[in-house]
Order: C-alpha cells, then sequence, then structure tokens
C-alpha cells in the first residue's frame, strides 16, 4: 500500500503533518511540522520555501510518516532527529542525556559575566559536573578560546555523546571527561564550576509532560525526596575543589534558590551577587564564590 504523502508536495506534506500533530494534541505543531518535514528533506526554512511545489518521493513520505507517528506519541523532535541546538551549537544526544533547554542558557550567560570580571588572569580552569551532552561546557569553552574544561558524569554513554560532541565542535583539545560521581574524581582548583544537576522532587517526575518523564533520563532528573539530593553532595565537593575567588554556578529549579544559597554558605562560599532569572523569571542560575583566605 503506497504512503498517502508520496507525490504531495512539500507544502501540502508539511501542512498535512502539522494537522496531525495538532490532532495529537501537539502544543507547537506547526513549528514541529517544519523542522521535521526540513530534517527529512535536508532543507532550511528558505529551501522549504524555494521547493514547496515539489512531490514527496516514496522514501522521504515514508520517512515522514516514521516521524510523525514518533512524535504524535510525545517523542521530543531533538529526540527523533538525536540532536538539539544550544548556545546557537549543534549537539547530539544519547538516551543518557538530557535535552538541553533554554532555560539552561541563564547558566552559561552567568558563568561568563563572572569569568569576563576577571582581569590579568591566567587562562581559566572550568569543571561541569553532571556534563550530560556537554552543552554548559562547551558552549563555554566555545565562548573563552583560551580556557581548559572538564566534564564528570556518572553515565559512560553521556560522556561519549559528550565527547564526541566536543570532537565535533572543535573543541576536542580543550575537553577532558572523566566518569565518576559528581567531583568526586576531580582535583583543583578550578575557577570555575558549573553543573544542572537533577532537581525534581521524585513524587513530581510522574506529573511531568511526557517529553520529559518519558525520554529524559531518570538520573537526570530525580533530585531526591525534596529535589536537593544533588546539590546536597555536589556542592561541598565543589567548594574544596575551587581555587580562591573561583565561583560555583548551579542551576536551579522554581523556587529553589534560597535553599541552594543556603547550603552553599554552609560549605563556605559566600554569595556575591542575586541569582540570574531565566526569561521566565524564575530565578535559574544561583552562583557562590569561595573568598581569599
Amino acid at each position: 500500500m503506497s504512503n498517502p504523502l508520496t507525490g504531495q508536495s512539500v507544502e501540502s506534506a508539511r501542512r498535512s503533518l502539522a494537522g496531525q500533530l495538532r490532532s495529537a494534541g501537539i502544543e507547537e505543531a506547526e513549528l514541529d511540522a517544519r523542522i521535521l518535514v526540513g530534517a527529512v528533506l535536508g532543507l532550511d526554512l528558505t529551501g522549504l520555501i524555494a521547493q514547496a511545489a515539489r512531490p514527496l518521493t516514496d522514501a522521504e513520505a515514508s520517512r515522514l510518516t516514521q516521524h510523525a507517528q514518533r512524535r504524535s506519541a510525545g517523542e521530543p523532535v531533538a529526540r527523533i532527529l538525536g540532536t538539539r541546538e544550544f548556545w546557537g551549537l549543534p549537539f547530539r544526544l544519547s538516551e543518557a542525556t538530557l535535552v538541553p533547554r533554554p532555560d539552561t542558557e541563564t547558566v552559561v550567560e552567568l558563568a561568563l559575566e563572572i569569568l569576563r570580571e576577571r582581569k590579568a588572569a591566567p587562562p581559566p580552569r572550568i569543571a561541569d559536573i553532571g556534563t550530560g551532552s556537554g552543552a554548559i561546557l562547551l558552549a563555554l569553552l566555545h565562548e573563552i578560546p583560551d580556557a581548559f574544561g572538564i566534564g564528570t558524569d556518572i553515565s559512560l554513554t553521556a560522556l561519549s555523546t559528550a565527547r564526541d560532541n566536543a570532537v565535533a565542535l572543535g573543541l576536542g583539545g580543550r575537553a577532558a571527561f572523566v566518569a565518576c560521581s559528581y567531583a568526586s574524581a576531580l582535583r583543583g582548583p578550578f575557577d570555575l564550576i558549573v553543573s544542572n544537576p537533577p532537581y525534581i522532587p521524585s513524587a513530581e517526575i510522574p506529573t511531568l509532560s511526557v517529553e520529559v518523564r518519558e525520554h529524559d533520563p531518570h538520573l537526570a532528573l530525580d533530585g531526591g525526596n525534596d529535589g536537593y539530593d544533588a546539590y546536597r553532595a555536589l556542592i561541598p565537593q565543589a567548594s574544596e575543589r575551587l581555587g580562591p575567588g573561583g565561583a560555583l554556578i548551579v542551576e536551579a529549579g522554581r523556587g529553589q534558590a534560597r535553599n541552594i544559597e543556603t547550603l552553599m554558605a554552609a560549605a563556605g562560599l559566600t554569595m556575591d551577587r542575586p541569582p540570574k532569572a531565566d526569561l521566565a523569571g524564575i530565578q535559574r542560575a544561583v552562583s557562590a564564590r569561595k573568598m581569599p583566605p
């Protein structure tokens, strides 16, 4: 039986896919349809417009149908395509990595503000705890050409993904990756330590969207009963490994910033600026410094 999309124009197929996704309850059906059609055909927005009248081949129709079925079932576009853009850079994903989100760019923004305050300092040493796809670390290395960074993760699959991303972005020579729990295998001093740890309370995970609940790794989501297990582990470790004047920046969930600051203070760190809010106004990036003795 032939695929009903075979022979349809690119524009007609895009509209058909958007309608299918809307019927499945996908909020950004138009955008997702355009991204999926463009990915299957290897076309950007300009190309989609220029080739709007071209008919789909049977192979293209088959791939697009498979993508549509997966998206309609709640699988994120980034998982279907295996890549996601973060900080303007392409990142390959795997089953062991979170899909990088725009909220996390707030951590990168704050890190760059802090690093650019350093005057006549040697190249910074950066650690990314629970690096996943390497998104935060590699975004920072991309912006700071003389920096060197280390990413840690307990997942060998995630570390392999991060290493591949570093090489693909031309940053392999300035990035290293270590398998360990949080910062346990690292030796300081570091000028900056960053982390997007798991911070969702365990009981809330079943209430998350299907895109997150069914497709992001639970190890990267589950923050324990109250959502702070990872912070309790990594903040003291980070404090020990920061050099004098070094900064720790962590991503926080809604309403978590103040409790995280309390944990940072208990580990001997000093808050020298307020948390940085994301575009939704949530205090998303929380930082503290290790003051010189």
